[in-house]
């Protein structure tokens, strides 16, 4: 893909979409939830694909339990 950058989020960003701090972004990049890029200026980014596949996994995951029968 010549041309195409990936766009890369900040933790606050990352953190709003998810209605979590950002250090809780940043503890599940420790984790190895999400890749941390790192920019020539030392700040970190989050690539934004691997956000949103996180993100839709954590949706899936709600709306299985919610769908799960209980006893």
């Amino acid at each position: 893909m010549i041309g195409e950058q990936e766009v890369l989020l900040t933790a606050a960003e990352v953190a709003k979409l998810f209605r979590v701090g950002p250090k809780t972004i940043n503890r599940w990049a420790t984790q190895g939830r999400l890749t941390i890029i790192k920019t020539a200026g030392r700040h970190y980014r989050y690539k934004e694909s691997e956000v949103k596949l996180l993100l839709e996994s954590f949706t899936t995951k709600a709306k299985t339990e919610k769908e799960a029968p209980t006893k």
